[in-house]
């Protein structure tokens, strides 16, 4: 009894999620999904077509370990590359799943600007593995927030996707609302280094109420993409202003130069 008491109880659950997948299947039917990089049409709606996904330039050791960035020759434990040692960034270590050229890019861009969230499910199990040394017991999840009237035009917080669909897969603690961004910046495509920097300027805050969501905490902020490193740097600054022990930021993608 205690077994079918179970089953009555979840079955409008059940319906939904069966209705939802038929749903989805009409869908795809009726406008097949296209690969978010060339728009081939693919069998997920989520995923990326197989010449795509050959092209994507994976990030894996040996690598920089503040900034996540490939090295020549593995130098060992601690290596730091030129970059780190000439500017060190204000978070601790950064990890990225991919170089942000090619493919990356290109889902990168869909998954922010062209209304694919689902694009979340494919990208956050590529940065678990990438950040797996980042993601330990005991770290809070914090996505870098949009503005309310970006987050109003855009619909979704592409980070905070990414941030619950790591943490559910984790088992990790998610706060979507530690960060706030208090100031509406203009995009920071086409700014230069220090434009970047200014742009995002106190542009971030931790709300009083919510200082007990990172005091003392190993923070883990969640991005899509890094590229000169001013949007994260600036969240960092606002984090340890609240009192976060350890700030690491793990990003989808993130911009590779040589002389990193």
């Amino acid at each position: 009894m205690q077994g079918l008491r179970f089953s009555l109880a979840n079955w409008p659950q059940k319906l939904l999620d069966g209705l939802l997948r038929y749903s989805r299947a009409g869908v795809d039917f009726l406008v097949p999904p296209t690969c978010p990089s060339c728009g081939v049409c693919v069998q997920d709606s989520a995923g990326l077509c197989s010449a795509c996904w050959g092209k994507i330039q994976f990030l894996s050791p040996p690598w920089c370990e503040r900034l996540g960035t490939p090295l020549t020759y593995d130098l060992g434990p601690g290596a730091l590359s030129p970059m780190a040692i000439a500017e060190p960034p204000e978070f601790d270590r950064a990890r990225a799943a991919a170089s942000y050229t090619g493919p990356a890019r290109d889902v990168v861009h869909q998954f922010k600007f062209a209304n694919r969230p689902a694009l979340a499910r494919v990208l956050a199990p590529m940065m678990g593995r990438s950040g797996a040394e980042l993601l330990q017991d005991g770290v809070v999840l914090v996505p870098v927030p949009l503005h309310w009237m970006r987050l109003w035009q855009r619909t979704y917080n592409q980070a905070a996707l990414l941030a619950q669909e790591i943490g559910r897969a984790r088992g990790l603690d998610v706060d979507c609302l530690a960060l706030q961004r208090v100031r509406r910046t203009t995009g920071q495509v086409g700014l230069k280094r220090d434009e970047r920097r200014k742009n995002v300027r106190r542009a971030f805050v931790v709300a009083e109420e919510r200082r007990f969501a990172v005091q003392g905490r190993h923070v883990v902020l969640v991005d899509d993409v890094l590229t000169t490193g001013a949007t994260v740097e600036a969240c960092t600054r606002a984090l340890r202003r609240a009192g976060a022990a350890q700030v690491d930021v793990l990003v989808f993608a993130r911009v590779v130069h040589e002389s990193d």
